[in-house]
């Protein structure tokens, strides 16, 4: 699964852009951000669980270049294509455990914040399935898909 997520983040984010190469003019920025989603990637969640919350909050924020990036990685891992496919209707889908389903609520709710902020209840999902350290990997990973996918959906670099 390591091999697979690596592989992902060496894909061409950083061929120029159809609107801006961002990643050469704001090159400091974007080395950082990479550099942070590495850590993220090595953090106490597990691959395949950060994959699942990357992949749908790029659904959410409506980017097929992250989509295809996650999508990609986690089908070479193995992920179960029903799974994938039922992810947008997670909620309903029996195919994710207590776990998972507590961090794809906490995902959305950080990544829809126009709508309202994080409840207590979304928070009070996760403290049987993860620690003060996993809230905190799993959080930092939904804040960097969200940057990701800023960059991704608005300044549109070419698909892989």
């Amino acid at each position: 699964m390591k091999a697979a997520i690596g592989a992902a983040m060496e894909c061409p984010m950083s061929a120029a852009s159809p609107r801006v190469p961002y990643t050469r003019l704001a090159s400091d920025a974007f080395q950082s951000l990479l550099a942070t989603s590495r850590i993220v990637h090595d953090s106490s969640i597990e691959p395949a669980l950060m994959e699942l919350v990357f992949m749908r909050v790029s659904q959410l924020n409506r980017c097929g270049y992250c989509m295809d990036i996650h999508g990609t990685a986690l089908r070479k891992a193995g992920i179960e294509p029903r799974k994938l496919d039922t992810l947008p209707a997670w909620h309903e889908s029996r195919f994710f455990d207590a776990r998972e389903r507590a961090a794809l609520g906490w995902a959305e709710a950080l990544t829809r914040l126009t709508e309202a902020a994080p409840s207590e209840a979304d928070y009070e999902a996760l403290t049987p399935h993860f620690n003060e350290k996993g809230i905190s990997d799993l959080s930092m990973g939904i804040a960097i898909i969200n940057a990701w996918n800023r960059l991704g959906a608005g300044l549109l670099p070419p698909m892989p």
